[in-house]
């Protein structure tokens, strides 16, 4: 007779030792033992993202010595420089044209375009960690918050400062820059006093986030206002007799108006490039470019119908295989030969992107309508999306995703049955010559699917430099505020140099610090509201050893951003730019000195008299 076996005490204690303990613990047991650690432990499956490393390394390759991890990683390394392409060519592309789309379409100006959309949209990533990783105990989020803000106001800021000068706008500018020092002290405040934060108090950094966005929302509608006055004023000179009174009122007026409308509005750049249009009349405007191509067919009797059938679909798939060409034959021939290996390295994520996201951009011939594409993105990126954010992102994380994918699939297919009837109706009622009047309802989908590609792009460069981290031994509080920050700020450093190096660098710069805010304030308060509701406390393991050092030198950056926009009359010069990513590189010479021990750290909980755990060495 079979006897049933009973789970006992051992066997839970064995299955809670493999769902806490951490997957980059193989690294200390002998090789060959490695792949059924990696098997066992579920932080080697949840903790993975599209590629499994720990298992392809362990299982797959089995590596036997240092030798091949060393080999292998220089793969993933080039790995990782594949998804930092498909990250710029996705934001370059389909991501900024459209934020410029949805900008104008709110009747934004450039900065509350960048402080808002282009600010939320970088660092709603960053949002998600924070929340997925307060299940994870000692994870100092708010020091690697902290981190990635201070690379992104002073690295990134002081990038578009020095690539792109510009003249800022003064009120914005001292506004932000004064709300961010606000909300800093804020945050330190709370987390100094008793040793952890409570749930009224992430209400408070709720509201003053909140407080922040509508100063912005109120300065523009105040500030159009303002110019309506003006211009009524104005108009009013003109009807007086042109006394020089007059004339130097009228020309006091002009000049007050002109500073208004410099920020009323994002206002249309033409970019010179083998897809953008060439066109320099100011008369050319976004629906000159839209109607460019489109021509009318009169239809005088029933014998015109057929041929007004296959005029509306003229060329329809030479544009189609056109949309999808990754690269021009006169880009391939003038290229040399570090050009044309970037050019095919890009080629695949070229092409990908061209199928799965809707190209809406004002700034090219036709606003980047292509009738038999876009009709197929109608269907194919809502099931791509669901799918892969199913299989990548809410995913069962005991098993892999590729394992889960044929049953994720059913999710894709259920939005078929409304996306592919709308698809046929586009077909049929639009044209190739000319985009319908509905196309910016493909900006949605644009968003949906250019954020999501980079949620994704930055999440795997962010995985493989933590993997390299921890065979190189490297302690997790290091990375964490270093080379995974600068992981985490690859997507605000490629859109924000993006859009200054397009002629937006007032935009860039304000999410440059709208988007750090965002991620401090909101991040931290939600990340503490998650800890409160899965009965945790949270305390000072949130600010680890490297946190009050960004602290202290994000809370000088922002002094010192403030002293020189006043001192150089708010014109971001090259040697500000400069000035500020040495702040960034005076930190990161902290963070090294901090961890090989030779100075201490203000680290609030480590301290044993005065000095940190790190440095009892250097206590004589």
């Amino acid at each position: 007779m079979d006897i049933q076996y009973k789970p006992n005490i051992l066997d839970t204690v064995f299955d809670e030792f493999w769902n806490s303990v951490n997957c980059y613990v193989v690294l200390d047991f002998p090789y060959d033992q490695r792949c059924e650690f990696v098997k066992k432990a579920n932080s080697c499956v949840h903790g993975t993202n599209v590629v499994p490393y720990m298992h392809l390394l362990a299982c797959n390759l089995k590596c036997k010595n240092q030798f091949e991890e060393m080999v292998y990683v220089t793969l993933f390394l080039l790995f990782s420089f594949e998804f930092l392409i498909c990250l710029g060519h996705v934001v370059h592309y389909y991501y900024t044209p459209a934020l410029k789309v949805v900008s104008r379409m709110l009747r934004m100006n450039e900065h509350l375009a960048g402080v808002t959309i282009l600010a939320v949209g970088n660092t709603l990533p960053d949002l998600f960690a924070n929340l997925l990783a307060i299940k994870e105990k000692n994870v100092p989020i708010f020091a690697n918050s902290i981190a990635v803000a201070l690379f992104v106001v002073m690295f990134v800021g002081g990038l578009v400062c020095y690539i792109s000068p510009f003249e800022m706008n003064p009120y914005n500018t001292v506004r932000d820059l004064l709300f961010f020092i606000l909300g800093l002290q804020l945050v330190e405040f709370m987390f100094i006093t008793g040793g952890h934060v409570t749930m009224s108090e992430s209400v408070v950094l709720i509201v003053v986030y909140l407080l922040y966005l509508i100063v912005n929302v109120l300065d523009l509608y105040l500030m159009r206002i303002a110019m309506q006055s003006i211009k009524r004023e104005i108009d009013k000179l003109n009807e007086e007799e042109q006394t020089p009174g007059v004339e130097a009122k009228h020309k006091l007026l002009l000049q007050k108006y002109n500073f208004l409308a410099r920020d009323d509005r994002v206002e249309l750049l033409h970019r010179r490039s083998n897809l953008r249009s060439s066109v320099k009349d100011p008369t050319f405007t976004y629906m000159t470019r839209r109607m460019s191509s489109h021509s009318r067919i009169n239809l005088k009797d029933k014998s015109d119908v057929l041929v007004f059938v296959q005029s509306r679909n003229r060329h329809l798939f030479k544009e189609f295989f056109l949309a999808l060409n990754p690269f021009h034959k006169e880009d391939w021939r003038k290229a040399n030969v570090f050009i044309r290996a970037f050019l095919i390295a890009r080629a695949p994520v070229a092409v990908l992107c061209a199928i799965y996201i809707p190209l809406v951009d004002y700034e090219l011939e036709k606003n980047g309508w292509s009738k038999l594409l876009n009709c197929i993105q109608i269907f194919l990126n809502p099931a791509f999306t669901i799918i892969l954010a199913k299989a990548l992102v809410f995913r069962d994380k005991s098993k892999l995703w590729y394992r889960n994918i044929a049953d994720d699939v059913k999710y894709g297919l259920y939005s078929l049955a409304v996306t592919v009837p709308i698809a046929i109706v586009v077909f049929f009622h639009s044209k190739p010559s000319a985009p319908p009047s509905y196309h910016w309802i493909f900006t949605i989908m644009n968003l949906t699917g250019s954020i999501f590609l980079m949620f994704q792009c930055v999440a795997e460069i962010s995985l493989i430099t933590e993997v390299i981290g921890n065979l190189m031994k490297v302690p997790s509080d290091f990375m964490g505020a270093t080379t995974l920050a600068v992981a985490s700020g690859l997507a605000d450093l490629v859109t924000t140099v993006s859009m200054a190096l397009q002629g937006y660098q007032r935009m860039a710069y304000a999410a440059v610090i709208g988007g750090p805010f965002f991620s401090i304030i909101l991040g931290t308060a939600s990340a503490i509201l998650g800890t409160i509701f899965s009965d945790a406390t949270p305390d000072l393991t949130m600010i680890g050893v490297y946190g009050e050092n960004a602290l202290i030198m994000l809370r000088l950056g922002l002094l010192a951003t403030l002293l020189w926009t006043s001192v150089l009359n708010y014109n971001a010069r090259r040697s500000v730019g400069v000035f500020s990513m040495a702040i960034y590189c005076l930190f990161l010479l902290f963070a090294v000195l901090i961890k090989e021990g030779i100075i201490h750290s203000y680290d609030i909980e480590d301290m044993t008299d005065g000095f940190p755990s790190n440095s009892k060495d250097l206590i004589t």
